[in-house]
This record gives structure tokens, sequence and C-alpha cells, in this order.
């Protein structure tokens, strides 16, 4: 099929915009059809599990591969016919950061500003702008071999921060780092996207990562795009969520008193647990506390709710890699089959 676009839709409020994206390698196709449309200023998550055609997409869009079929605009431009203008409007954080160890940093961002056609004024004050997300001190000034991953991750971000891009394709920006890099990373995500409206495009294999830092996420299993939504619209598609209460002794008229609470969609006993299913745990768990503590002592009362982990696992069979500690949670299938 083909699909055509007309030149003020590319430059519309769309960052990036493809339809019927295809990539091909000989007879495989790692993007099989990928329709996507991420609006100016949205943070937005994309996942999928190795060989899915998270990263073949990602190089589509920032130029380094031509589309084989479909079409793709980044920044209002073509990809395939106006590579220079998106490379122009792009900034790009790979997973393996493309730096010189023999360089110092400083000497790789100035450089970086000068390929951008930056002044040296503009140089500078866009590397004091980009102090604190560098913040590696007097290693600035050192060659890059000696520099540390975390530290090497950073100095790659804000290399692709130096001409201020429209758009940021961030490709697992904190792999490697630290739990107090990491936050700082987060925050400084965040920072981009509020107060200067950058698109940001992520992709990440910490669930969390996504959930706290994208307003919508894609999932891309064997070259298309199996879910698309906000982290909460996701989560619900596999299932409510579910507090766990443990009582003094199991009691039925304990599923009486919480059957015909507002927002219950369910309850049962499962072993020595009782299992209540609801719309909203948090709003619901106050209630079904007092209503049960009316026939029982209640000697523990958990709220589970379903992660981006089960979304993933739901679709596509895999399960991704996670950055905190495991929390109590029950697994998704295993509820859907509790609360028949």
């Amino acid at each position: 099929m083909n699909y055509s676009f007309l030149p003020e839709q590319a430059s519309g409020p769309s960052a990036i915009m493809t339809k019927g994206l295809v990539r091909r390698f000989g007879d495989k196709a790692a993007v099989d059809g990928v329709d996507l449309d991420i609006r100016r200023g949205e943070i937005y998550g994309f996942l999928g599990p190795n060989g899915a055609g998270k990263s073949t997409t990602v190089r589509v869009l920032c130029t380094l591969l031509t589309p084989t079929s479909g079409q793709a605009f980044v920044a209002g431009h073509d990809v395939a016919r106006e590579p220079e203008q998106v490379r122009l409007r792009i900034g790009v954080a790979l997973q393996e950061a493309a730096l010189d160890a023999k360089q110092t940093g400083l000497q790789l961002l100035r450089l970086q500003g000068r390929l951008y056609g930056l002044s040296r004024p503009e140089i500078a004050a866009r590397l004091e702008a980009l102090s604190q997300l560098i913040d590696i001190g007097d290693a600035i000034g050192k060659p890059i071999e000696t520099y540390s991953g975390g530290m090497k991750r950073r100095l790659d971000l804000a290399a692709a921060l130096v001409h201020s891009p429209e758009v940021l394709f961030l490709d697992e920006p904190t792999t490697g780092l630290d739990p107090v890099s990491r936050a700082r990373m987060w925050e400084e995500v965040r920072r981009l996207n509020s107060e200067l409206g950058m698109t940001i495009f992520l992709t990440t294999q910490y669930l969390e990562e996504a959930d706290e830092l994208a307003g919508r996420v894609g999932i891309i299993d064997h070259g298309r795009i199996v879910a698309e939504g906000t982290p909460a619209e996701l989560k619900r598609r596999v299932g409510n969520d579910v507090i766990v209460a443990r009582l003094a002794r199991r009691d039925d008229a304990a599923l009486e008193v919480v059957r015909d609470l507002p927002g219950v969609r369910g309850a049962e006993f499962h072993g020595d647990e009782l299992l209540v299913s609801a719309d909203d745990g948090a709003a619901t768990i106050g209630p079904v506390a007092v209503a049960l503590a009316t026939v029982s002592q209640v000697r523990t009362l958990t709220l589970r709710t379903p992660t981006l982990d089960d979304v993933f696992l739901e679709l596509t069979g895999n399960r991704m890699e996670s950055d905190r500690s495991p929390q109590p949670r029950a697994d998704a299938r295993e509820l859907t089959e509790v609360m028949k």
C-alpha cells in the first residue's frame, strides 16, 4: 500500500509520524508496518524484547537506516528525502556511546558544537547550561578513556544536547548508572521535557523508567506495534487492582461485606487470603478495611497493582528487567484465574 503525507501534515503538531513503515534485511522484515504519531512535547517510551525491531525503528528515525517502504517524518521532515534536515533537528544518545577515547570531554563537546555551526560564544553558553548534567568536575579536561561508564553516558547525552534539538532520541540512557546518577538523569529528562518542551523518544530495558517518565508507551514485537497507550491504560488491560487481606479466621461473611462495595469487581478466598478485585485499589482499600473489621480481625492488608512487566509478559511472552527490588504483587494471569 502506498502512503503519502501532505507537507502541512508533516510539519503539524506531530514530532514523529510514521505510516506503514517497513525495514527489511533480505527476506526478514525487522520493522513490519509500524504506525506512530508522537506529538510535540511528548515523552514516548518504546519497549520491546530483543529482536523485536525496536533498535531498527530508532535507527530509521535517526536516518542511520533508510526505510524499505512506508514513510517517516521527524521534526516535520522526511527521513528518507531530507535526512540532513532531520539530523539538524534531532539529538541522539544511542546505547553504545560514540566517543573518541583520546579526546577530552571538553574537546568533544566543543567539536560537537562546531559541527552544528554554533559560534564560540554559543558553545560556551551551551556548555554552561549543560554543566549540571555533565557533573564530572575536573574530569571534563581529561581524556575520555579515563572516564567511568556513568561519566561516559552523561557526556554522550550532553553531546546530544549541545545544539538544543527539537527531538531527542535516548536509547537506554541509564544502563550501567548507579542509583544516584540514574535519578539525576531522570530529573534531567523531565526538565528537558517540561521546561524546554523537548520531544523525547525513550527506549529502555527498565519498565519502571518508562512508567516514571513516559506519557505514552508503545510496545513492539516481531516488527509490529502490539500495544500503545498511557502506562495506566496498558496496565488496566491485564487486570484490576487486587487487595489482599489476611484475616484472623476464614469467614464467608467477609465475602458478603465487601462484594457490594463501590468499585469492587469480585472477591474470593485463595488459601488463607481473601483477594478483592477492584477498579481503583487505592480508593477502595479503605472501605474494604472498614467493612472487613466488622466481621473479623484484619491482620494484614496489601494492595497489588498490575505493572508494565505484567503487560509486557501478556503481550510478548517475555519479562523485562526491573531496576527496583521486587514488590509484593500477584501475577496477572494467576489473578485472572482466581477471580473467575
